[in-house]
């Protein structure tokens, strides 16, 4: 049994630093030198479903993989329960950054709680800078104060 909540606590702390990481990444590599990536998710200068943005999924997906890989092949490890954590996180940016927030499947488009109202938001303040510079809001699940304010329900 113990050895069950040390697993879970290694899942949620992954979990819970992958935003650190995200956050990191999207104000200094994304909006930084790999900005030629980035930018059609800001500018929508492309058509179609894809965009080259879509290739951050599969370098936030290679660490997640990764400690899978190793871990079950070391008897399941802390690498593996790691890798849990940043794979669980990449299922839920997904869910909450491409389909709840951009809509790329027509899915949860009334989900009208206090905190998806921050979500949104926080990222549509986030896009409202087209350009590399000057962003606010990198963050994924973590909303600042200030986007909970301005909902009337929570005052």
């Amino acid at each position: 049994m113990e050895r069950i909540l040390i697993n879970c606590l290694i899942v949620a702390l992954a979990f819970f630093s992958m935003e650190a990481v995200a956050w990191l990444t999207h104000k200094f590599v994304m909006h930084g030198f790999l900005w030629s990536l980035h930018r059609d998710h800001h500018k929508k200068d492309t058509y179609g479903f894809f965009e080259k943005n879509d290739y951050f999924f599969l370098i936030f997906a290679i660490p997640g993989i990764l400690g899978l890989l190793f871990g079950m092949q070391a008897d399941y490890n802390v690498l593996f329960w790691i890798g849990l954590g940043i794979t669980i996180y990449g299922f839920a940016y997904f869910f909450v950054h491409d389909i709840f927030i951009h809509q790329r499947f027509k899915i949860f488009r009334n989900a009208d709680g206090t905190y998806f109202k921050a979500i949104r938001r926080a990222h549509k303040m986030h896009h409202k800078h087209t350009g590399k510079e000057n962003g606010e809001c990198f963050g994924m699940l973590w909303v600042p104060m200030k986007y909970f304010k301005k909902d009337k329900s929570i005052l």
